[in-house]
């Protein structure tokens, strides 16, 4: 695989869009690229081909993710004309037959399936650049943004959505098969210099302990997909669409890589998937049905053989491996914890103490008009049953608020709500009107200053609640996990932004007060990029444990001195 200019090998740059589970796409097929002789770069302009990781979550991420490609091919324009242009990720599984019409710059468009062809694929669009440029074709960008955004809302207004799209794709059978090669690709018109089109229709893919990975997280944490896809029927949610149906990897499979990453000196493996909970239950025999409500999914847990693999039994294999290391959750869902989970986390030591449980709403209206499967009663049952059994956990949560139907009377129930569950975690959507989903497709849309509006409302409420809790852990002795030295800027502005779990930090203008040097750590209580932070003034070596006693706190982030 070389440039016909040079004998050198291909130079790839990748830019990853999203969240932490296309993150790891993203190391996959950097480990790919790897294995089969390719340079990485992270100059785009020295890159022989760029490849943009796209999201199509909600409109903010799907702007984000058009900005970028339109960008890198300016980019591209002004500095490397020959360069190819590849996208990937979540956009082409969405909208794949309509991209290479919406943008006639990128050379190749691969789906989540296609992660380990990935070498072909840049090899593709490399000899489709060329050709283009031989031919004289134009290829500047032409359109502004919002040219592309608007055509995008249009196609998915006018798709059709078919019964097993729109939600779990309940009735099918489960299966495994090996992603199409890249042969079977195909161009999305005639000529070889046509943008190649590698998406398959209904995504199968799922990683395994032999797929080649190239880490992009620090030496000390790392995320561990234990499964893809969601059998969820949300009624706001594009994903079981894009990202295909749920399915597990088989648990020898997970342990494997656990411990690889465990040798090569990570402290942290946050297990990730659309489902966390629902980890295994695909693999049970006969398994026909997704189990969506919380009734089924206990009843099937209860029958399941000893044997079984689920998310309890995963746990306790990996809380039994060797070393001093955090199990972390990450995107469990509320209809499918059960008593023997809460049992045995409060067993394993080495799970962290904390709970990331999306619940989105309490209100028993916004929770049937989002298909949430689970009641008001449930869940303020099921938190009382968490906090029961694991004393001092640290509960995460998001809410969405602006949801279509949502009265003033709903939002105050959730405000109340808020006050009373006193999430250590807890952060904030605006409703995002999303074409191709039931929820876009809704009557009593909510205006959008008024969704803002109630979101301020609801973070103000946090605000509050998160310095009393903060104010809590002052004198108090806690582990933490040691990652690096602070900058100048972190100290200033104590500040995090993430589109995935709203805007959980404010400015804090006592972060003004951290002088001098500290470290960034994070506790039990602090996922990564996501939570909070504790500044440890002292020395105390990077990536690695340590204790520190509580002296103070800013808004969401504690200060400590090594104890």
């Amino acid at each position: 695989m070389q440039p016909s200019a040079s004998k050198r090998p291909v130079r790839v740059g990748l830019i990853s869009l999203g969240c932490a589970k296309n993150l790891v796409d993203a190391e996959i097929m950097l480990g790919s690229l790897l294995q089969d002789g390719v340079e990485l770069t992270n100059d785009a302009a020295r890159a022989d081909v760029v490849i943009v990781n796209t999201c199509s979550f909600i409109d903010s991420a799907q702007e984000e993710s058009v900005d970028t490609i339109l960008e890198s091919a300016q980019v591209r324009e002004a500095r490397n004309r020959g360069q190819g242009l590849v996208v990937s990720g979540c956009l082409p599984q969405r909208f794949q037959d309509e991209l290479p019409k919406l943008f006639p710059e990128v050379d190749a468009f691969m789906g989540i399936d296609q992660v380990t062809h990935v070498s072909q694929i840049v090899r593709d669009a490399l000899a489709r650049r060329a050709e283009k440029i031989a031919n004289g074709a134009k290829t500047g960008v032409q359109r502004p943004k919002s040219r592309v955004t608007a055509r995008l809302a249009e196609l998915e207004k006018a798709r059709v959505t078919a019964p097993e799209e729109s939600g779990s794709g309940v009735g099918q059978d489960r299966v495994h098969p090996s992603p199409p090669a890249p042969g079977s690709a195909r161009p999305a018109s005639h000529g070889a210099s046509a943008p190649l089109l590698a998406v398959t229709p209904r995504p199968r893919y799922v990683p395994d302990y032999a797929t080649p990975r190239f880490r992009l997280t620090p030496r000390h944490f790392a995320y561990v997909k234990i499964a893809e896809g969601c059998n969820h029927p949300c009624s706001f949610c594009i994903i079981p669409r894009m990202r295909g149906r749920h399915r597990s990897r088989p648990p020898a499979d997970v342990l494997a890589e656990a411990r690889r990453l465990l040798a090569d000196g990570v402290k942290e493996l946050n297990l990730i998937s659309q489902d966390t909970t629902y980890y295994g239950l695909d693999l049970r025999p006969e398994h026909r049905r997704p189990l969506a409500s919380p009734e089924h999914f206990a009843a099937a847990t209860n029958a399941l053989p000893a044997d079984s693999a689920t998310l309890c039994a995963l746990l306790r294999e990996l809380n039994a491996l060797p070393g001093v290391f955090w199990i972390r959750l990450l995107y469990t869902h509320p209809a499918h914890w059960t008593d023997e989970l809460i049992r045995t986390i409060a067993a394993c030591p080495k799970v962290a103490r904390y709970v990331d449980m999306p619940l989105q709403h309490i209100h028993e209206n916004m929770l049937q008009r989002m298909r949430r499967e689970t009641s008001q009663p449930y869940l303020v049952d099921l938190i009382r049953r968490i906090r029961a059994g694991l004393p001092g956990i640290a509960l995460r949560t998001t809410f969405i608020v602006g949801f279509p139907g949502e009265t003033e009377a709903c939002f105050e129930t959730l405000l109340d709500f808020i006050r009373e569950a006193r999430f250590e975690r807890l952060g904030v959507f605006t409703y995002s009107q999303e074409d191709g989903t039931i929820a876009g497709r809704m009557a009593g849309q909510v205006p959008g200053p008024l969704k803002q509006r109630r979101r301020e409302r609801a973070m103000a409420e946090q605000h509050r609640i998160a310095r009393e809790i903060s104010a809590s852990f002052i004198g108090r002795t806690i582990p933490v996990l040691v990652e690096r030295e602070a900058s100048a800027k972190e100290l200033h502005s104590a500040r995090l932004n993430s589109w995935e779990h709203g805007l959980i930090r404010e400015p804090d203008a006592q972060a003004a007060q951290l002088r001098g040097r500290y470290l960034v750590a994070r506790g039990e209580a602090d996922a990564p990029d996501i939570d909070g932070r504790v500044y440890v003034r002292g020395r105390v070596p990077p990536s690695a444990f340590a204790r520190v006693r509580i002296l103070g706190h800013t808004d969401y982030d504690l200060i400590a001195e090594p104890a």
